[in-house]
């Protein structure tokens, strides 16, 4: 017993507590808008009674903690192995979406199988990839470009099958995640331009002339033109946020909710500026930028290449999404249904947040000499 008291402790004294006290700080408000906004009031107003999204949030909370910890404790060698076998388990999960994938609204992106719950698997994907390309940067060979090479013959399967799905929000997101890892790496930069313009290239093609993609074109089209009906959802959020002012409308005052699909997950920013103010969104946003700054400031520290690749992208991963969701929510960006990390409802999104947040805590832990 007193081994695994000494472990505890040396993980305690090691861990950086104020990453650890923003991320849990920034879940449990995810789970205090979900209270507020979708459960209690809210319900009691449309006379639903029901405590079902509060009560799952909670759950994806508690195995959220449980995930961050476990990946925070281990061993950093330990960790790269457990990654890389995770990497491949979610992978497949990925191949198996063609097939035995679960479609809603034309998209097929969701898995439900018999032991397990249904889940996205593409959110499971995402921490591992960043593992394992960051593995892939580091390797010392002679020839100089063998290791980006190498990186665009692993990333390409999954862009293919987030394509395939259609997926193009995600697409985007690991595409540009993969860009930033190979910048920072240090590759030369025209080297660099040249993947970032094939990259640029491949996209705009496969949304202007691959039919698949149409809803990409007809959301583009949309976001561009304020009097299309294609604009309904994000008019909505746009106007939550307008009629929320400074300060909110109040606790369960908001409509948002009830007049959008999935508002607490697509929409969650535009749900609490509505009830909150922007004020507590601008609020949300400082300890995001205070989270990111922590991360990077870490990163100065460290000497091993892999340690602060998987960490630069880890940030990367979850800045751009941040960015992505906002710029939705405030009608910058055209619709991808991006969710907020930390804060929006869903499993597959809170686990997968958990396993960065894990991945961060793990590799900013102060070394034992």
């Amino acid at each position: 017993m007193n081994k695994y008291i000494d472990t505890f402790y040396d993980w305690w004294k090691n861990i950086d507590k104020f990453l650890l006290f923003i991320i849990l700080g920034l879940f449990l408000l995810g789970l205090f808008f979900s209270l507020v906004s979708t459960s209690l009031i809210a319900s009691d107003k449309l006379d639903t009674k029901s405590y079902y999204f509060f009560l799952k949030h909670s759950a994806y909370i508690a195995l959220a903690i449980t995930i961050l910890v476990i990946f925070s404790f281990l061993n950093q060698n330990i960790l790269t192995k457990f990654s890389l076998i995770l990497f491949l388990f979610a992978f497949l999960s990925l191949l198996l979406v063609p097939f035995l994938g679960i479609e809603v609204k034309g998209s097929k992106r969701w898995l439900d199988l018999m032991f397990l719950p249904r889940f996205q698997p593409v959110e499971i994907v995402k921490p591992f990839f960043i593992v394992t390309l960051s593995l892939l940067l580091t390797i010392q060979n002679r020839r100089l470009y063998f290791k980006y090479f190498l990186s665009t013959l692993f990333i390409l399967p999954i862009l293919m099958l987030l394509v395939y799905q259609p997926d193009i929000g995600q697409t985007l997101l690991i595409s540009m995640t993969w860009l930033a890892l190979i910048f920072v790496s240090g590759i030369n930069v025209y080297v660099f331009f040249i993947f970032f313009i094939f990259v640029g290239s491949t996209v705009t093609y496969l949304v202007l002339f691959v039919s698949k993609f149409e809803y990409i074109k007809i959301r583009l089209l949309a976001f561009f033109d304020s009097s299309s009906v294609n604009n309904y959802q994000a008019e909505k959020a746009s106007d939550a946020i307008i009629n929320g002012g400074f300060f909110g409308k109040g606790i369960g005052e908001g409509t948002l909710n009830s007049r959008v699909p999935e508002a607490h997950t697509d929409y969650i920013v535009s749900v609490i500026s509505e009830e909150f103010g922007a004020i507590i969104v601008i609020g949300i946003l400082f300890l995001y930028l205070i989270f990111s700054y922590r991360v990077i400031r870490k990163i100065n520290f460290l000497t091993e290449d892999l340690s602060k690749l998987i960490l630069c992208g880890c940030i990367t991963l979850i800045l751009l999404q941040t960015f992505i969701h906002i710029g939705v929510n405030i009608r910058i960006l055209p619709t991808t249904g991006m969710t907020l990390p930390f804060l929006s409802y869903g499993g597959s999104s809170i686990v997968s947040t958990a396993i960065l947040s894990g991945l961060i805590l793990n590799l900013t832990k102060r070394k034992l000499d």
